[in-house]
């Protein structure tokens, strides 16, 4: 059997768990370990590598093109016939440009309204002015479209359009800044279209800052002249606005003897600048009348229908319309229509119109003329 001090050896051995009893030797204190037993696990994601295999994310959708913009009177409600409405153009004969603005060049367009049938346009997304270095000339039968994007510019300097062919149709499409003065053929007039023959029909396009002569009793139309058409059957033009056309007579359409339809339209800011009316006064040079609209001739009418025609000026007759048929057989009307702000600083017939024809006045119905 052990003896005491034996028993407290063995008893300090087992305690310290790996010491060494030296038998005659004190007893150290046992020793706690210093470290702590606790293992920390790390753990390492990994993400798997892509694989070549793997499908591309979806193509996003190109951005819609900008809408077709619209033109003419936003507060237009008349019906529009099927002679005035607009053409389908989607199997375009030609197209100008290949997408991209710089494929959009004047040449390309005489080329193409020199060939005729439908033409089109594909300039980009974005809207486009392509400026005119001569005029274009229409010879045969011919349909333009803008699709609300391009424009045609005279620049300031010549005349965008010249027709001499069957027909012409001209829709969605801004005509700026084209100036025929000086050019006097059929009497002048006609500074972004001149028609020498033929139908027109102008449907959803833009008509501004066009010139022509300052002066002379007949020439007018800054934006469209005409002297001859075919078969007699009227201009016929729907949703167009008109706006900033100054010349002699017609800030915005004249004609000599030709027949308008001018449906669901704004014609507002123009100006006939002439002086001395029609026939010229001695000592004037003539003009002045019509700031919007100058018609003359013998048989021939004027509708105007859901339009709004103001803020233009006369220096002379009609502020807004100038209407005369020589031989009085002729007529116009306006329907469901505005007419305000059209001052003549000559003379007029009943508020912005100087009227001479079948009747005593206009027919007027549905309409404010203020």
């Amino acid at each position: 059997m052990p003896s005491g001090r034996q028993a407290v050896v063995l008893l300090a051995a087992l305690v310290a768990g790996c010491g060494t009893a030296i038998p005659g030797s004190p007893v150290a204190a046992p020793q706690l370990p210093t470290t702590s037993t606790t293992q920390t696990v790390t753990v390492v994601t990994t993400t798997p590598a892509s694989s070549s295999s793997a499908a591309p994310p979806p193509a996003q959708p190109p951005p819609p093109p900008p809408p077709v913009a619209k033109f003419g009177n936003p507060n237009g409600t008349v019906a529009v016939p099927p002679e005035a409405a607009a053409e389908d153009t989607s199997k375009p004969t030609r197209v100008i440009g290949t997408g991209t603005p710089a494929s959009c060049t004047s040449q390309a367009v005489t080329d193409a309204l020199g060939a005729g049938g439908v033409v089109t346009f594909n300039c980009g997304a974005q809207p486009h002015t392509i400026p005119m270095a001569a005029t274009a000339k229409v010879r045969q039968r011919t349909v333009l479209d803008g699709g609300g994007l391009v424009t045609l510019s005279g620049q300031g300097q010549r005349r965008i359009i010249e027709q001499n062919g069957p027909r012409l149709v001209v829709q969605n499409i801004t005509l700026a800044d084209g100036n025929s003065t000086g050019d006097q053929t059929e009497g002048g007039g006609g500074g972004a279209i001149f028609v020498l023959g033929g139908q027109l029909k102008v449907v959803n396009s833009r008509f501004a800052g066009n010139k022509c002569d300052t002066n002379g009793p007949d020439l007018g139309g800054a934006a469209i002249r005409v002297t001859d058409w075919a078969q007699k059957a009227p201009i016929y033009v729907t949703s167009s606005t008109f706006e900033g056309g100054v010349c002699s007579n017609g800030g915005a359409l004249s004609s000599i003897g030709a027949s308008f339809v001018v449906l669901n339209s704004l014609m507002r800011g123009n100006k006939a600048i002439g002086r001395g009316a029609n026939p010229a006064r001695g000592g004037t040079p003539g003009g002045g009348s019509g700031g919007a609209i100058y018609n003359d001739g013998n048989t021939f009418t004027l509708r105007v229908a859901g339009s709004l025609i103001e803020d233009n000026t006369a220096n002379e007759g009609g502020g807004a319309v100038f209407f005369v048929s020589n031989d009085k057989s002729g007529s116009m009307s306006v329907e469901g229509s505005t007419l305000r702000r059209n001052p003549s600083l000559g003379f007029e017939t009943i508020k912005g119109i100087f009227y001479l024809g079948a009747s005593e006045k206009p027919k007027v119905t549905g309409s404010t003329i203020q």
